[in-house]
């Protein structure tokens, strides 16, 4: 909706702040308990080789990070409606990673321990780190990017996304490359 100055209104003024705080605890803290709470995992049969999961979560980051680069290229260009397209597609590939991610950790009787030696070590526990503390502070940074944007709070929206897309960006190339790196040990 255009006014008389030409500005946008915003559709929304509700402050989703309560639901994007109460995702981003839950989706952290699962993630938290599934790593030091190993007791909660799955204790039966798995059928089917889990070791694939991991591949499709490489897949799945791969996904994100091309849709984010082309949410980047298109609202560069200031075509919102191709931004948004890519957003929700990263998105989509974003949900489809943590599925598999909780579903390889929650049937996982343990993590891989990482074998690489010297400065690779270092180098891998490095970019680990990193994007471990970034992929949970990219969780309620990305749903409040989303929704100012839906919503056509685009100051605010604006003012985040300067933030958000490089360290998404950073998350999703970095979970490839963890992948990569852990590879030959699962």
């Amino acid at each position: 909706m255009n006014t008389s100055s030409n500005q946008i209104t915003p559709t929304s003024n509700k402050n989703f702040a309560g639901i994007i705080i109460t995702i981003s605890i839950l989706a952290n803290v699962i993630i938290l308990l599934l790593f030091f709470a190993p007791s909660i995992g799955y204790k039966g049969e798995v059928t089917f080789d889990i070791t694939v999961l991991p591949r499709f979560n490489a897949v799945f980051n791969s996904f994100t990070f091309i849709f984010l680069l082309a949410a980047l290229i298109a609202i560069i260009k200031r075509n919102v409606k191709l931004h948004k397209r890519f957003i929700l597609a990263a998105f989509s590939t974003t949900l489809l990673f943590l599925v598999t991610y909780l579903t390889f950790h929650y049937l996982s009787p343990e993590t891989s321990k990482f074998g690489g030696e010297g400065i690779v070590r270092s180098i891998y526990f490095f970019i680990l780190i990193t994007h471990s503390i970034l992929a949970a502070l990219i969780v309620p940074l990305a749903l409040f990017t989303l929704v100012w944007g839906w919503t056509n709070q685009l100051q605010k929206h604006r003012k985040i996304a300067r933030w958000t897309m490089p360290i998404w960006l950073y998350v999703s190339s970095t979970g490839v490359v963890v992948y990569l790196m852990m590879a030959p040990y699962y």
